[in-house]
């Protein structure tokens, strides 16, 4: 299921996490782990934020996305089921008239 990962990192954690070299060895390994249809990094309210979107194949595969975000940056991770425009017109297209 296509899947939009958001990590946000709090600022500390994102601050110390950058210092030290962690930042870009983390996102470097999430980016060949995860193998994103799409990623962007940005501000969102002033938080780093990363948006992936995956194909998430397996529930069972939440934690092994989530837990370097958590465990390293102190991180927030939702996961949230996207479509694309083609998807949505072809849900539309199968609801009752």
């Amino acid at each position: 299921m296509r899947t939009l990962v958001k990590v946000t990192v709090p600022v500390e954690a994102g601050n110390r996490a950058i210092k030290d070299g962690r930042m870009q060895k983390v996102l470097a390994e999430a980016s060949e782990r995860l193998r994103p249809e799409a990623a962007y990094f940005l501000a969102d309210k002033g938080i780093r934020t990363a948006l992936y979107v995956v194909d998430l194949k397996d529930p069972s595969d939440i934690p092994v996305i989530a837990e370097p975000f958590f465990t390293e940056f102190n991180a927030a991770v939702e996961f949230i089921p996207v479509m694309t425009a083609d998807d949505l017109k072809k849900a539309l297209d199968r609801l009752p008239k």
